[in-house]
């Protein structure tokens, strides 16, 4: 007996409709990238082994999909050797492939491999999928789409104000009112460690920072004292704790904790530049704050960081983030080459729209007119009109077989195809509406009202 079909663990299949919704998403996302001069770019769903390994730490590398060579793939592996050779050392031996962890890396290797055809600054949008190996649970999956914007070759500010539009572009369009888009900066967070006399410590000190919204005041400043910050220092940094306001009157407050901080300094200036001109240009639905506690992507980002949450009252991690790299493609051997961009958690967005029913219902409509089937003679004019309908844009088919009028309504009925034509004569059409059971004869032009 067969054995029954599955799918791996943390992928998933898609029905027609998930389908719809996503391709709704995505068209949207791919509109206003587009609008905004990004250019679509689309790299392979398995990059070298060395192209990956290596540049996403220790847990980076141990999540990666390796794929096994082609044909004997113990070939260059001696008997003795299996006996002795480490998990490590035999992966390079038998896998010189891995399916892509994330967009960035290969971006990288796509932008030395090709500069010198490309146009700097180069503004890219991809959307594709990637792969982890990571423990499948709710919301993280093995297998999942990555859509993100970048530009590269670039250190104007200009370019962190333009991001912060078209998130607000793409969520607007979307109908997500009250998305709120975080910003901090690196040099900030970097500045605050050194006037707290906590640099050696920066990653411990953002990293307790990062908890306050979860474990509150006391819960950071325990954390902290037990990674060795003293006691004087946290009495430095105590606003932090409260740091409430407008943007405007926050920046005032940083602007004099990190008064004697060069680095600081400069962080709280190109925050003001973001700041006060996306305020000037105004948004159409999100909400643009700064939150001081926002620490993602330490070992990469090194100016402005973005995260964005969604609408209070959606129980939801964030829906996109990113943030300003001063040398992505350095790994590659490309030096100071200064890019910034964003991802949307297309997955997230997707479970928010859904939740709030804000997925038009037009998006999972398929077929919108099905002709029913009575044999050959009607058959044919049935398929001349749908092939008129089908050149006007419409979606339109004939049921296949000529089975029982009750059977292909059911079928209909369980497709959600909102019309139906049961009978053509003389030129006229009888139409019924599945939904309310409204039936009329109509001719062409007006079966064309009625469908549109």
């Amino acid at each position: 007996m067969a054995s029954k079909p599955s799918i791996p663990k943390g992928t998933r299949d898609f029905s027609p409709v998930e389908v719809s919704k996503r391709n709704y998403i995505i068209s949207i996302m791919r509109t206003h990238f587009e609008k905004y001069g990004y250019q679509p770019i689309e790299t392979p769903s398995f990059e070298n082994s060395d192209t990956l390994m290596g540049k996403y730490g220790e847990e980076g590398d141990r999540l990666i999909f390796k794929i096994l060579n082609s044909g004997d793939y113990l070939d260059k592996v001696s008997s003795e050797e299996l006996q002795t050779i480490n998990y490590k050392q035999l992966t390079g031996k038998i896998s010189e492939k891995a399916l892509r962890y994330d967009l960035t890396v290969p971006f990288a290797r796509y932008v030395v491999q090709h500069q010198n055809e490309i146009e700097f600054p180069f503004k890219r949008y991809q959307i594709q999928p990637v792969w982890r190996a990571d423990r499948p649970q709710k919301g993280r999956f093995r297998e999942f789409f990555q859509c993100d914007a970048d530009v590269v070759g670039s250190t104007s500010l200009w370019q962190e104000v333009e991001l912060v539009q078209l998130y607000d572009s793409v969520f607007a369009e979307l109908g997500l009112n009250g998305v709120t888009i975080k910003i901090n900066n690196r040099k900030i967070l970097s500045g605050i460690a050194e006037v707290i006399g906590a640099s050696d410590k920066l990653i411990d000190f953002t990293v307790a920072l990062d908890k306050l919204d979860k474990i509150g005041a006391d819960g950071v400043k325990k954390e902290m004292l037990e990674k060795g910050i003293s006691e004087e220092a946290l009495v430095k940094v105590q606003p932090l704790f409260n740091f409430t306001g407008s943007i405007e009157e926050k920046i005032e407050k940083l602007s004099a904790l990190l008064s004697s901080s060069e680095e600081g300094m400069k962080g709280v200036e190109e925050l003001r530049f973001i700041c006060d001109n996306v305020s000037k240009l105004g948004l159409q639905k999100a909400v643009l704050d700064l939150d001081v506690t926002l620490a993602r992507g330490l070992n990469y980002y090194t100016g402005a960081i973005f995260e964005v949450a969604a609408p209070k009252g959606v129980a939801m991690g964030s829906i996109g983030g990113g943030g300003r790299y001063d040398d992505l493609t350095g790994i590659f051997g490309l030096k100071n080459m200064s890019g910034v961009g964003i991802s949307f958690g297309l997955d997230r967005i997707y479970l928010v729209l859904e939740e709030l029913n804000l997925f038009p219902e037009t998006v999972t409509t398929s077929t919108k007119v099905m002709f029913l089937n009575f044999g050959e003679s009607q058959a044919f004019e049935a398929m001349q009109t749908i092939k008129k309908l089908r050149g006007l844009n419409f979606k339109a088919e004939m049921y296949p077989d000529a089975a029982k009028v009750e059977k292909q309504f059911k079928h209909a009925e369980r497709r959600g195809i909102p019309f139906v034509v049961k009978e053509i004569l003389d030129g006229m059409f009888t139409l019924k509406n599945i939904t309310s059971g409204e039936q009329t004869e109509v001719s062409f032009d007006s079966l064309i009202e009625k469908i549109g």
